[in-house]
């Protein structure tokens, strides 16, 4: 297994309290896999993926239990510099505002061969090839011309694709993007998250896509976790979990997604708020907004325990959810 995340808790203080914004996450991915994380916004997944990378901003926020395991080695107790090296070679973060990303002073190229300069001791004029080469690859058109301007000067998709390019820069084993399509029109989407997938198969990486929208990783992820209130409530290979959602959170973002099928019909929509998370209700943090809430969701923490091969739900009534209509799911669980 490339990364394994075993019960990873992260906690911010505040002047109102202690915020518990992972709370027992884990996840795991292998080489030349996409798994896609999911969530509303303040579920707690850019937090995580923050805490994988090292890049977590202490204080306020802190690591208090867990592990980050790396090819085997657990991240969370190495040192700064070793940290660092593993950070900058072997693990890459895209980060979902590219414009605040980049250093808006300095030329996209000049940045992009930062990472050869300071990584691996290249001259100046190799380090400039090797950018121009890397903007060819992401396909920015006239690469050599335009590896001397500013990030300002490019639009939304082609900064995006200028991360991509500074992450593919050592040719690491994982990339986590985060939100990697924010702000960008649907056509550009489309491109930035195929170009991604073509990338992932090419080198062979581990690609951990953080995003709030089912629709972007229908067609790209092998395997879904999804967040609610800083934990996993369900774990699914993505054409199951569509298929026969097995909690109701993941069951209500399904059904708030417009579908052609259902022109003129009102969109669904989860009713209520997502939880403040320095005062998360009992027992099961969803029952709230929940439409099968009992009250064994009131007082018991459902654990996120497996419903068949492959997939879990954090859920008391899984099997109602799925009902009949995953008969496969029901025998693999039996």
């Amino acid at each position: 297994m490339l990364l394994e995340v075993r019960d990873l808790r992260v906690e911010f203080a505040t002047r109102d309290g202690v915020v518990r914004a992972v709370d027992g996450v884990s996840y795991a991915v292998d080489a030349g896999e996409t798994l896609a994380v999911l969530g509303e916004s303040g579920s707690g997944k850019s937090v995580a993926a923050q805490a994988v990378m090292g890049i977590l901003e202490t204080p306020p926020g802190r690591i208090t239990s867990g592990e980050v395991r790396f090819q085997g080695r657990d991240l969370l107790t190495l040192g700064a510099e070793e940290r660092r090296r593993v950070r900058g070679e072997r693990m890459a973060m895209i980060f979902q505002d590219a414009l605040s990303a980049l250093n808006p002073v300095l030329p996209v190229g000049y940045q992009l061969a930062e990472m050869y300069r300071v990584h691996r001791g290249a001259p100046r004029r190799e380090a400039r090839e090797r950018a121009v080469e890397l903007m060819d690859r992401v396909r920015i058109p006239a690469a050599r011309e335009r590896a001397g301007d500013y990030p300002h000067q490019f639009s939304g998709g082609m900064r995006q694709r200028i991360m991509i390019a500074m992450a593919l820069a050592l040719e690491p084993e994982l990339i986590i993007a985060d939100e990697p399509t924010t702000a960008l029109d649907v056509t550009v989407q489309a491109q930035v998250m195929d170009l991604l997938d073509e990338l992932r198969r090419e080198y062979r990486m581990g690609l951990i896509l953080i995003t709030h929208d089912l629709g972007v990783v229908a067609d790209v992820a092998d395997r879904i976790a999804v967040m609610y209130a800083g934990r996993v409530v369900e774990h699914a290979p993505v054409r199951r979990l569509f298929a026969a959602p097995a909690h109701p959170y993941t069951r209500g973002l399904l059904a708030s997604i417009p579908r052609l099928d259902r022109r003129g019909r009102e969109l669904a929509a989860i009713r209520g708020l997502p939880p403040n998370l320095l005062s998360v209700p009992s027992g099961c943090p969803f029952h709230p907004r929940c439409p099968l809430a009992r009250a064994v969701c009131r007082a018991e923490r459902p654990p996120l325990h497996p419903v068949a091969e492959g997939r879990s739900s954090a859920c008391h009534f899984w099997k109602e959810i799925l009902g009949d209509g995953d008969h496969h799911d029901r025998r693999a669980h039996r």
